[in-house]
């Protein structure tokens, strides 16, 4: 039902929060392809061009209807149907599209209740209804949306919809589905415009594992396993860096402790383990691993 792109949206609009970002920075416009096939029908477009007229109506944002002539005439559509389908498209108001839809219109009832949820979600200020969004992709089939950059400097942030048909078409069980996508090129210049990109410097990692040589790479992953199960966040390294390169790394990232798996210690079954905060060394047996990191969390 509606409440999944609901969900949706109030999903995308809790990423945005999260990342420094506010309805000032970012706005959803909404629509319904059920919008524009109850438009086309009262236009007397076949249901059959309905998938094609959306690919067409998606390409007018970017190009003039000059542009395209020539694929609406091989669709049959008149430029005077398209004409009108545009001033249609242009409503920004689901009480005026309603007006021009059939009184009993399914999508204004759909897209009622979705902007009565996004209410319930705290998101109306995110959220607005768009006649003019499609979204290209022939394979939606209902609520369609697009984040943007309310500046206007940026394309489409982020995009998706409802596409019941989707899996069917791959071979799949008729399966209902809904569903957005993130452009992550798009949101990072939106950071960095907006100057809320973070550095990613001084993650605070509890610890830095890294093995001396390759030969030992499988040590040091069983090593940062240990670890993480016991609850710490790890960087584990996997590259040919020397071992004043991890040292300044984990103080960079603000690490509390390095963990070295080199080959002397290795063969007496343990690792050497660096307090970076007072500069201490000591052997630690990798089976136990999990008593060190108890006991250092007691300490702190």
């Amino acid at each position: 039902g509606i409440e999944a792109e609901a969900e949706l949206l109030s999903a995308m609009v809790t990423f945005f929060k999260k990342v420094g970002l506010t309805s000032e920075d970012v706005g959803i416009k909404v629509n319904s392809r059920g919008v524009l096939g109850e438009v086309l029908a009262e236009l007397g477009v076949p249901e059959e061009k309905f998938a094609a007229t959306c690919v067409l109506m998606d390409k007018l944002e970017k190009v003039p209807i000059d542009a395209i002539q020539g694929d609406l005439e091989e669709l049959g559509l008149e430029k005077s149907t398209i004409e009108k389908l545009l001033t249609v498209l242009t409503n920004k108001s689901i009480e005026s599209i309603s007006e021009v839809l059939p009184p009993e219109s399914q999508a204004v009832a759909e897209l009622s209740q979705l902007f009565k949820l996004c209410e319930a979600y705290g998101i109306s200020d995110w959220v607005m209804f768009d006649a003019s969004v499609i979204r290209g992709l022939a394979y939606y089939t209902g609520v369609v949306f697009e984040a943007f950059d309310r500046q206007g400097v940026l394309r489409a942030i982020a995009g998706g919809g409802r596409y019941d048909k989707l899996l069917e078409t791959f071979g799949g069980d008729p399966t209902p589905a809904a569903g957005f996508g993130f452009g992550d090129a798009v949101i990072v210049e939106l950071l960095k415009e907006r100057d809320v990109l973070p550095s990613f410097e001084g993650s605070g990692y509890d610890t830095v594992v890294f093995a001396m040589s390759e030969d030992l790479y499988s040590v040091a992953i069983e090593v940062a396993s240990k670890l993480r199960a016991e609850g710490q966040t790890v960087d584990l390294i996997l590259e040919k860096k020397k071992t004043k390169w991890v040292f300044k790394h984990a103080s960079r990232n603000e690490a509390r402790y390095c963990v070295i798996v080199a080959g002397n210690e290795y063969e007496n079954g343990e690792v050497s383990v660096k307090d970076l905060s007072v500069g201490e060394q000591k052997a630690v047996k990798i089976d136990a691993l999990g008593d060190w990191v108890q006991e250092v969390s007691e300490s702190e």
